[in-house]
């Protein structure tokens, strides 16, 4: 094993997305993750993804060992009790409720591990009118305000083609971990970190509630644009589309100068950032003009040249030929039996002196490491793990 969070052990309970990318994260780091999933089907996760070899499971499982156990029968909560007594860490996004259902609440589960530290992932967090409601990703997206601000004005609210309400929640319930960890570090005592969908969206959606409550201004949803933010867009050409931010104010003047119009930087429509802002849609249909002249690889070698932010929009078979993915090997690939070589994301951030990686593939088989783990970690013998297959407890 390696990575800064070698050493730790983290218990991964719950499916789908929000709660398997935080355990996804700290095994990525190094934790020692064991999933617990359900006998039969397991997560549904390992159906999810596109394309006729669906790939999902494959990141999302990542550096973590799978033990088939039900949490529905009181052999089983006990087995998962027995296991929580010896992890750091104890993830989890079922609806609220569902643990204290068990018998397995954070009070109970502290009374046998004090050091625990439990995160709690869901919709609408752990408190509050709304706590017991399902919560998939789309709702904590369309209360935090991300779907209101997403799309073009003159259309409904549109969607991020990723599930990124359960990915920021899964991250600040990373984060919250770990900060969690240092507490513990100086007290010895766990704690719980309660991370909702909503609360999660809403922590980036910047200054929305703030204009708001400043001077009752509402934000709406711009298509490509950030209002007054300009040229800042996609622009159009011969044989692609390109993204150009060249809104700060020197960084305007090399870009009007390298496209033969240094004359904009001293003109008042567009010399400074809010006479651009009041011109966006005009100076966007000018600077479109250019590009369309040519190609998404000359513009991007034209604005690189003259220290102009620009580059273009990335498709997957671009990524796994580009030299920067490669150089720092951005992208890890898995030589899996059936699917072939399958490029995903590596380990991010990279750590100078403890960087993580994956350590093991994404386990194929529900319960690939049942008998490993409770042997291990419990002292399970043969035939306690036979009665209990014997169960459909494992």
């Amino acid at each position: 094993m390696s990575g800064p969070l070698e050493g730790l052990r983290v218990i991964e309970m719950g499916s789908l997305i929000a709660g398997p990318f935080c355990g996804q994260l700290m095994g990525d780091m190094g934790a020692d993750v064991i999933k617990i999933e359900a006998p039969g089907d397991g997560d549904p996760m390992r159906q999810w993804g596109q394309g006729p070899k669906p790939a999902w499971w494959r990141v999302i499982a990542r550096n973590k060992r799978s033990v088939s156990l039900d949490l529905r029968k009181p052999r089983g909560q006990d087995i998962a009790r027995q296991l929580v007594a010896k992890a750091d860490i104890l993830v989890e996004n079922f609806r609220p409720g569902t643990l204290e259902k068990w018998g397995m609440s954070p009070e109970a589960l502290h009374a046998i591990n004090p050091g625990l530290i439990i995160v709690r992932v869901s919709g609408y967090g752990q408190t509050g009118p709304y706590a017991d409601r399902a919560g998939f990703g789309l709702v904590g997206e369309a209360m935090g305000g991300w779907r209101y601000l997403v799309g073009e004005p003159d259309r409904p609210p549109a969607r991020m083609g990723i599930s990124i309400g359960d990915t920021l929640a899964a991250s600040y319930g990373c984060m919250g971990a770990l900060a969690a960890l240092y507490h513990r570090e100086k007290t010895g005592r766990g704690q719980v970190v309660d991370s909702a969908l909503y609360e999660a969206v809403l922590q980036v959606t910047e200054s929305l509630l703030s204009d708001y409550g400043a001077s009752g201004h509402m934000r709406t949803r711009s298509g490509s644009i950030l209002p007054g933010i300009a040229p800042s867009n996609v622009y159009p050409c011969s044989d692609g589309d390109i993204v150009i931010g060249a809104n700060q104010d020197k960084v305007f003047a090399r870009f009007a100068e390298t496209i033969g119009m240094a004359e904009w930087a001293e003109d008042p429509r567009y010399k400074t950032h809010h006479a651009r802002g009041e011109r966006q849609a005009e100076l966007d249909g000018l600077i479109s003009e250019w590009t369309l002249r040519h190609t998404v690889a000359e513009v991007d070698a034209i604005m690189s040249e003259a220290g102009v932010p620009a580059g273009p929009i990335y498709r997957p078979d671009q990524m796994v030929k580009d030299p920067q993915f490669l150089s720092r090997n951005a992208i890890h690939w898995e030589n899996h039996p059936h699917m072939g070589r399958i490029p995903m994301p590596n380990v991010f951030p990279k750590l100078s002196q403890t960087p993580g990686e994956v350590r093991r593939p994404a386990p194929d088989t529900v319960g690939q490491h049942t008998d490993e783990v409770l042997s291990a970690l419990l002292g399970f013998s043969a035939s306690t793990l036979s009665e209990l297959r014997s169960e459909n407890v494992i």
